[in-house]
């Protein structure tokens, strides 16, 4: 039996602009299964909503504590939300 998805909202804080960290974000996910979205923040942040199994996005969000190699990561925020009816792993336009 396969454990129900779950949706998390991410913002990841720090030098995270600049360094591929969209582009890196989005391989992992799709090598880890999931669905979702990533996008950078006016505030210099990255926001994503990662959805799949309760494993594979953990996997995402302890990736994202360290990122690609040119990143450098202070704050990784995480929150549960709705699940959300997401195909495929896009990349969105700076809000």
């Amino acid at each position: 039996m396969q454990a129900e998805p779950i949706t998390r909202h991410l913002r990841i804080e720090g030098r995270v602009q600049g360094v591929f960290y969209r582009a890196s974000l989005i391989d992992e996910a799709r090598r880890l299964g999931l669905t979702g979205w990533v996008r950078n923040r006016r505030d210099g942040s990255v926001e994503a909503v990662v959805q799949g199994p309760p494993a594979a996005v953990q996997a995402l969000i302890d990736w994202a504590h360290q990122g690609p190699p040119r990143a450098q990561v202070n704050a990784v925020q995480v929150g549960a939300v709705p699940a959300q009816a997401i195909t495929g792993f896009e990349r969105r336009d700076t809000a």
